[in-house]
């Protein structure tokens, strides 16, 4: 399994070091580093092999391998891959959910259980954002890829992405205006840099549909 460092992280600390909320920042990567170990257990129990461990801005990104033979196994009008998927995208707002339950049962001093309620619901609701690849994301695309085969999921996905984070963004910017927080900023900047990415791959994905598509066409003609 191979393991990579974004450096984006150092200067995550540095900019929450100069506005006093470093604490915040650390307390939050611990947790969305226990998310990501969610969606890890997941993976393993459902027999997925961990392909690459990778330490980012906003906690640790988690890939499996996919083997060859798991895009054949067919489950009604989609297939098991992708159950699979959203059962591991699940899991890890499912565990931020679970550390929220165990805290409030627990007699712990009422700022650092309000700090780890706070954090845990924050990670949770973030990554059921319907931005991919967040969770959010990677469960409404294998969803759609249930319903309406790869290649529409593919673009309908990368649609309602821009208008989330259209509508986040707006949203954010009230927040950033009222709480003056950069760290509103800094999330919403994370989110452009990931969305434009996955654009980027999804485009050039489609340039090849489309030249596949006209040499079958060629073809049969």
């Amino acid at each position: 399994m191979q393991f990579k460092v974004d450096l984006k992280i150092f200067l995550f600390l540095i900019l929450f070091y100069f506005t006093n909320q470093v604490e915040t920042y650390v307390l939050i990567l611990v947790f969305a580093i226990i998310h990501e170990l969610g969606h890890l257990v997941a993976g393993l129990a459902l027999g997925m092999k961990p392909k690459r461990l990778e330490l980012k801005p906003y906690g640790v990104s988690i890939s499996f391998k996919i083997e060859p033979k798991d895009y054949n196994r067919k489950l009604l009008k989609g297939n098991i891959l992708e159950i699979k998927k959203i059962i591991v995208a699940l899991a890890g707002p499912l565990t931020n959910l679970i550390i929220i339950f165990i805290t409030l049962q627990l007699n712990v001093n009422i700022f650092l259980g309000m700090m780890i309620v706070y954090a845990n619901l924050l990670l949770a609701i973030f990554n059921l954002f319907t931005i991919y690849p967040l969770d959010g994301g990677r469960i409404l695309k294998s969803f759609l890829h249930i319903i309406f085969g790869k290649r529409k999921a593919e673009m309908y996905v990368n649609y309602i992405s821009l208008v989330s984070l259209v509508i986040l963004t707006f949203v954010s910017s009230i927040g950033v205006f009222y709480l003056e927080n950069i760290a509103i900023f800094l999330v919403v900047l994370v989110l452009w840099i990931m969305y434009i990415r996955e654009d980027i791959i999804y485009r050039r994905k489609n340039k090849i549909y489309n030249l596949v598509e006209k040499s079958i066409e060629i073809d049969t003609d």
